[in-house]
């Protein structure tokens, strides 16, 4: 008799995780940041990917910096489709996606002109889509634990609470800078 009571508790706690879990998964309740005023804007973002930093900066100012993960091969400037690199160069933020399966992402206007025209020499794919971004839905409970390991597809990972930051204060139009 006493195994009732325990596996009732045990049902109703699976059912809760799993609601909580089906909640962040599907993004039921996310809500898109407003802009910030414009005088709190970036004007650039600074991606130095040795250090595995983002900076936020308004005319020089730095507003916010921030950690992230890299494709799974960050060594070297992206040359093609799925090599797991992080493109280097200078780019625009050229959308903003509010549904993404990465919680919100701002996505970068790569590949560029010379990007196409190196690829196309190279006779392969330049690859696209890449973002700044936040955690892959239903996981962003890991926070700053998914630093642990370069683990993106060649995008700039930053936690949920990270994205929101930035997306408020990150315009589309806005200038992006990637470092080696």
């Amino acid at each position: 008799m006493a195994r009732r009571p325990l596996r009732r508790a045990v049902m109703l706690l699976s059912a809760g995780l799993v609601f909580v879990l089906g909640v962040e998964f599907l993004q039921v309740t996310r809500t898109v940041p407003e802009l910030a005023a414009p005088h709190e804007q970036a004007t650039r973002v600074l991606i130095e990917k040795a250090a595995r930093q983002l900076t936020l900066e308004r005319d020089g100012r730095v507003l916010a910096r921030y950690s992230v993960a890299l494709g799974s091969d960050p060594v070297g400037d992206k040359a093609k489709e799925g090599d797991g690199r992080t493109p280097e160069g200078v780019y625009d933020i050229d959308f903003k996606h509010p549904r993404s399966r990465y919680h919100l992402a701002l996505r970068i206007s790569y590949p560029d002109r010379l990007d196409r025209e190196d690829a196309k020499r190279a006779g392969v794919a330049p690859g696209g889509d890449i973002m700044i971004h936040g955690i892959r839905n239903g996981l962003g409970w890991l926070g700053r634990l998914h630093l642990s390991r370069d683990w993106t597809d060649g995008c700039i990972a930053v936690t949920n609470a990270e994205i929101r930051g930035i997306w408020a204060r990150v315009a589309q139009g806005t200038r992006v800078e990637i470092r080696p």
